[in-house]
């Protein structure tokens, strides 16, 4: 026979009121998010990014443990914003000037020759950065923090001395600005992801790319290729994103730690950036890349294209886009 003693109300509500405590102890600790980046370990970015996980961990107590997904093996680069948007994953990494056919702003760092150097850059992210952060918030994402690319160059088979020589070849792509620049330059622009360069070029999908002396030594430019002329074109940045509803289901503490994390990573992200450009083509240099600046016939035709595409640019960005440029040249 079982006997059954009744508990004391009292007791009853002390479990009650210890369950809920439990509860929500378990559900701060249960903000394990998965944060897919499109670049591998070893990238100045995914390094970034690694060490803001561990500094949030830390931070939160383990109230929020991200677990970053690098190359892609999450999820594909041109599929992050959209996955964060709709909540498959609260947190992503990916570069900014990918929204470009979304809103024209968001390509701003890679107009040719708007912003050619860290100083500039930074003047250009302190004019844009909260108009940008207000796109994103009408998707119910959140901006956290951009770090750049270093400078985009030219990357060939052959040496480039006025710009006719990219005629009729196929040059990789990864945003809109590239892809119109291979337009103006009468190359053949084609889509590649960064993990996929090298066989592009092993199977003579492209023949030429513009792209940052980081990605040409992550890649191993050397390997299937000869020049890189450093144009410095433009720094595309990366942008770190969250989404709204995740972010705000945290304690305050846990947000205010992840911003923090997130102010701490966009500065510790553009002094690498800027270390990453001279050591990385130095070990371009060392493997027997031959490693150029644009002779003044090249530079001449750059600029034309680069002044082109700020009039392009400027169209499509309408009043926020003339806005966007009257502060940062104030700045």
């Amino acid at each position: 026979m079982l006997f059954h003693t009744k508990r004391p109300r009292h007791s009853l509500l002390s479990c009650a009121a210890a369950a809920v405590m439990s509860l929500a102890v378990a559900t701060a600790q249960a903000a394990d998010w998965d944060m897919p980046t499109p670049y591998g370990d070893s990238n100045f970015h995914t390094v970034n990014i690694k060490q803001f996980a561990d500094e949030v961990r830390e931070a939160t107590a383990g109230e929020v443990n991200i677990t970053v997904h690098s190359s892609g093996s999450l999820i594909k680069h041109p599929e992050i914003k959209n996955s964060v948007r709709r909540g498959l994953v609260p947190i992503g990494e990916l570069i900014m000037s990918r929204l470009a056919n979304e809103d024209a702003l968001f390509e701003v760092d890679s107009v040719p020759f708007l912003a050619s150097n860290y100083d500039e850059a930074w003047d250009l992210w302190q004019a844009s950065k909260e108009l940008l952060a207000e796109r994103l918030e009408r998707q119910r994402l959140k901006l956290l923090f951009a770090v750049p690319w270093p400078p985009q160059g030219i990357y060939t088979r052959f040496a480039v001395e006025t710009g006719a020589e990219l005629q009729g070849v196929k040059m990789r792509a990864y945003n809109k600005s590239s892809e119109r620049l291979a337009d103006l330059f009468g190359a053949i622009p084609t889509q590649v992801e960064v993990p996929d360069i090298p066989t592009a070029f092993g199977t003579g999908r492209v023949d030429a790319m513009i792209t940052s002396p980081s990605t040409g030594a992550n890649t191993r430019a050397w390997d299937y290729l000869s020049h890189f002329n450093h144009a410095q074109l433009w720094l595309p940045k990366n942008m770190v994103i969250v989404n709204t509803r995740a972010f705000d289901r945290l304690s305050d503490e846990a947000r205010a730690a992840i911003e923090t994390a997130a102010a701490e990573a966009e500065k510790r992200g553009w002094a690498a950036s800027q270390e990453e450009t001279a050591a990385k083509i130095a070990i371009m240099r060392d493997n027997g890349i031959e490693v150029s600046e644009p002779s003044e016939a090249l530079l001449e035709r750059l600029k034309e294209v680069g002044n082109t595409m700020t009039a392009e640019w400027l169209e499509r960005a309408g009043a926020d886009g003339e806005a966007l440029l009257k502060a940062y040249r104030a700045e």
